[in-house]
């Protein structure tokens, strides 16, 4: 079981940057993929970035160039450094683990972050 907790959503004007954080609880957090997801209000949920336990990272389109995903595994922390921020990136922001343990991997959700973008 792994628990995920994050920080750092809040209001940002755009252009403006803002960084989230999402700690794990376990021993074993450098084997997971770890990931963001985001929601914006009246739509699916949206994958936006993921680092494997290699420390390849991928984005989605809207956002590659302007986030940057990153990983510290001494605190098993991952982050997601955000900007140019856009009226479009306005979500709640999830971050995910992926355990490689199992097939398919078994994912953990933490409980989201709001993060804002209007000026």
């Amino acid at each position: 079981q792994v628990q995920l907790v994050e920080s750092g959503g809040g209001l940002v004007q755009p252009g403006g940057s803002l960084r989230l954080s999402c700690a794990a609880s376990g021993s074993i957090f450098s084997i997971y993929t770890m990931g963001w997801y985001r929601q914006a209000p009246g739509k699916q949920r949206e994958w936006v970035a993921l680092i494997t336990s290699s420390g390849r990272a991928n984005y989605v389109d809207p956002v590659r160039g302007r986030f940057t995903i990153s990983r510290d595994n001494a605190t098993s922390t991952v982050s997601l450094e955000m900007s140019s921020l856009k009226a479009e990136d306005t979500a709640v922001y999830y971050c995910y683990a992926a355990d490689p343990r199992s097939f398919p991997p078994q994912i953990y959700w933490g409980q989201g972050t709001q993060v804002t973008v209007s000026s």
